[in-house]
C-alpha cells in the first residue's frame, strides 16, 4: 500500500475515499484511531492508502475530481 493523501480535512478525505471506492480502487484510511484519541482537534493527519498497482489510476481520478492539491508528492 502507498500513501496517496495525508490530511486533517475530514471532508476531502471522505470525498477521496468515496471516489476511489466507486471506481473500484481498494483503499483504507490509516491513523483514524490516532485521530480519535487526540479528541477530534484535527492535529493528527490521517492517511489514505491505495494499492501500489493502482496508485497512478487513483492519482488521475483525484486530480480530475479537483483534489490534486491534496495528493502527496511522488518520491523520486
Amino acid at each position: 500500500m502507498e500513501e496517496l493523501i495525508r490530511t486533517n480535512d475530514a471532508v476531502a478525505l471522505s470525498f477521496a475515499e468515496s471516489l476511489l471506492k466507486d471506481a473500484g480502487i481498494a483503499c483504507f484510511v490509516a491513523d483514524q484511531g490516532m485521530s480519535i484519541l487526540e479528541g477530534s482537534l484535527g492535529l493528527l493527519p490521517r492517511r489514505l492508502m491505495v494499492d501500489g498497482g493502482r496508485i497512478a489510476a487513483a492519482r488521475r481520478l483525484l486530480v480530475d475530481a479537483g483534489l490534486g492539491d491534496e495528493l502527496r508528492e511522488i518520491d523520486a
